[in-house]
């Protein structure tokens, strides 16, 4: 089959992916920023067209579309880009992950409201937009609170805050700079973390462990060590992908002191190469035939 995939060409998870189709699969990398779009009419045959395309390439000639990376871009370039992608989806190709699931978990907001709404334990969050709203924020969550931002992964751009000076300091700054204000109550735990990876019908775990930092982000100096999921690990994980729209998840899952299992963030394009050493396993061809199957 024929697989399109959003991803620079030099990116490890393009090379993991072409490595795993061997001959069976033709992987073809397309950049985000070479999608185009052509929209015509034929009165005469009171018909239309509309196609997605890229470097010349009709992106719906693929038997599937998978999306391995999300970069920033102004509001136009984002929404268009979840245009695109919505109209290859109603043309009948298969997108991993939808436009509709990557725009959710993007925006933790948005996936925060969901997760709360499908009942899953999440840790109490306040969105505001004002340094008033958000020093009155910082006291309700108990004046210990995690600052992040609203689009973000990684941990890139994450603050803990104790001290309720500091944390005005940095509300006005964000709020000068035209930021949304989201804080959660920081959850204390041993420093380790669950991140679920969710592919298809299939599903994978590691404990994320960092003795150096709260924050247990890989890119954070986090250790992986494989772990089999618990069924109440799967349950949860199963029910944010499902929250977020989203067949190929990250969901990452914070067991804090409390005895509580928090839901964190859902990620909607999964990083697996630390989890794929950790289990020995071949991820790639995981994503792989669950495109086909989506085919």
């Amino acid at each position: 089959m024929r697989f399109a995939v959003l991803a620079a060409a030099d990116s490890w998870y393009f090379a993991d992916l072409r490595r795993a189709a061997v001959d069976r699969h033709e992987i073809a990398a397309i950049p985000f920023r070479a999608l185009g779009s052509s929209v015509s009419c034929s009165r005469a045959e009171r018909g239309s067209e509309v196609s997605i395309d890229a470097c010349g390439v009709d992106i719906g000639s693929f038997d599937a579309l998978l999306v391995r990376t999300m970069p920033s871009g102004s509001l136009e370039q984002v929404v268009f880009r979840m245009d695109a992608l919505a109209r290859l989806e109603a043309a009948g190709v298969p997108v991993v992950n939808p436009a509709r699931a990557i725009e959710c978990a993007v925006d933790k907001y948005l996936t925060i409201a969901r997760l709360a709404v499908a009942g899953l334990p999440v840790p109490r969050t306040i969105t505001c937009q004002t340094v008033a709203q958000a020093l009155q924020a910082f006291d309700d969550l108990g004046g210990d609170v995690v600052l992040k931002p609203l689009f973000g992964s990684e941990g890139r751009g994450i603050t803990r805050l104790k001290d309720r000076a500091l944390a005005e300091r940095a509300f006005r700054l964000l709020v000068d700079l035209g930021s949304v204000l989201y804080l959660q109550e920081f959850i204390p735990h041993n420093g380790a973390d669950i991140r679920v990876l969710i592919v298809g019908n299939k599903v994978l775990a590691m404990r994320r462990v960092n003795p150096f930092d709260w924050r247990t982000n890989i890119s954070r100096g986090a250790v992986a060590e494989a772990v089999e999921p618990r069924d109440e690990w799967v349950e949860l994980a199963r029910s944010a992908a499902d929250a977020v729209g989203a067949s190929v998840a990250g969901v990452d899952l914070l067991p804090g002191r409390d005895g509580q299992m928090y839901v964190i963030e859902v990620n909607a394009v999964p990083g697996w190469k630390a989890l794929a050493g950790a289990h020995r396993r071949d991820v790639a061809a995981m994503v792989l035939e669950h495109l086909q199957e989506q085919v």
